[in-house]
């Protein structure tokens, strides 16, 4: 899934006002944790497929590859990051509640 940039601006005024659901902190490193997040993280975007994400890292380069990891596992795209909140979107291909705008 490849959203355009007009589809990606539509989706972050829709979670601008949004809080974040999922929230990752510095043990999330510990194996398993990581899995049990991204498996959390997959209900959240079934349930709402817009979601934030906050990460309460220090380390830049960590925070980025939970993100990476997240949207690889979760099978969606991240829409923004902004400091250590991350925005994701995975349309549900049974109930769509966001509409996408045409490329």
């Amino acid at each position: 899934m490849s959203l355009t940039e007009n589809q990606k601006k539509h989706l972050r005024r829709l979670a601008h006002p949004k809080h974040p659901i999922v929230m990752v902190g510095h043990a999330s490193g510990e194996p398993g944790k990581l899995d049990a997040i991204a498996k959390e993280l997959d209900g959240a975007l079934h349930a709402h497929e817009l979601v934030k994400v906050r990460a309460r890292l220090d380390d830049r380069e960590a925070r980025d590859a939970i993100f990476a990891m997240l949207t690889e596992s979760t099978h969606s795209e991240m829409v923004q990051r902004i400091g250590n909140v991350g925005v994701f979107y995975r349309a549900n291909p049974d109930k769509s509640r966001i509409i996408l705008p045409d490329a």
